[in-house]
């Protein structure tokens, strides 16, 4: 384990609604790690100062919206993921700076092996925003060749499509609503979890998209997992995502690398699980 502090915490704008501290909570009680987390509500504009203002007592940040994009840029290195999705939403602080890695990447990925897809050739993002970079990375980590991103505002997507051609994945944009939409058989939405969907365009979107993964993973089930589980298809919520890219926050805070599993992790996944879910 690094030599480090012991407080941690998760920061963003608005903060209070986070998981975070319960999961993180959690799974240190599991491991017998003496440290403490919390939440602050930090917004991007006080992010340097608040960052200049930790002692040495602190050891890393979680980073929520929309504090991804500047603690990428206050990061002293960056994992290739990072780099790829230009986010940092986990900060290891260390005497020479502190180090930005993206573990939403990985807990997409985690989040589809635990429903038996660790692998796919073509697949359809909903949105093209932040999240969106996220999932066409990680899509692109398990094989995708080709990823059609449905926006309202088809140019959104143009950062996605340059991201492709250097992930060596042919990235398409096509128009909210749609009349129709080719089959794929994954869907990740990374849409707010408010966001208004007509129903007719679920329905085209549901009847083709084959696997849902939702990233939201407060109300459940959004309007589009609705419509998708009553036309048969299943849906299934962020939770996933957000337990996977918290255990990958974990394996950066306690060894400074996120290929090195917990001591028992799968254990803690499962406590972590239980407590996020209230059980």
């Amino acid at each position: 384990m690094l030599t480090a502090g012991d407080r941690l915490a998760v920061w963003g704008e608005p903060i209070a609604h986070s998981r975070s501290p319960q999961l993180h909570a959690a799974a240190y009680a599991r491991l017998g790690w003496r440290w403490t987390y919390g939440r602050r509500q930090v917004a991007a504009s006080g992010f340097d100062e608040a960052l200049a203002s930790l002692d040495d007592a602190w050891r890393g940040l979680s980073l929520t919206y929309p504090l991804k994009s500047v603690a990428f840029a206050a990061a002293a290195t960056r994992d290739r993921r990072a780099e790829l999705t230009a986010a940092v939403n986990t900060l290891l602080l260390t005497p020479g700076g502190p180090h930005g890695f993206n573990t939403d990447v990985g807990g997409i990925v985690g989040a589809l092996a635990d429903e038996g897809m660790t692998a796919v050739e073509s697949a359809r993002i909903i949105g093209a925003g932040a999240t969106a970079t996220s999932a066409l990375v990680a899509l692109a980590e398990l094989g995708a060749e080709r990823v059609e991103v449905v926006a309202r505002r088809p140019e959104a997507a143009a950062a996605l499509m340059t991201l492709g051609e250097e992930l060596g994945v042919g990235v398409t944009a096509a128009p909210l609503p749609q009349a129709e939409a080719v089959a794929v058989p994954l869907t990740v939405a990374t849409l707010p979890g408010d966001a208004a969907m007509p129903d007719a365009a679920a329905r085209t979107l549901a009847t083709s998209g084959g696997l849902l993964l939702d990233v939201v993973y407060g109300t459940w089930p959004t309007a589009l997992a609705t419509v998708w589980q009553e036309g048969g298809g299943r849906a299934v919520p962020g939770l996933g995502m957000l337990l996977h890219q918290a255990v990958l926050q974990m394996r950066v805070f306690s060894t400074g690398r996120t290929d090195e599993p917990l001591p028992d992790e799968a254990d803690v996944l499962a406590v972590m699980r239980r407590a996020a879910v209230g059980d």
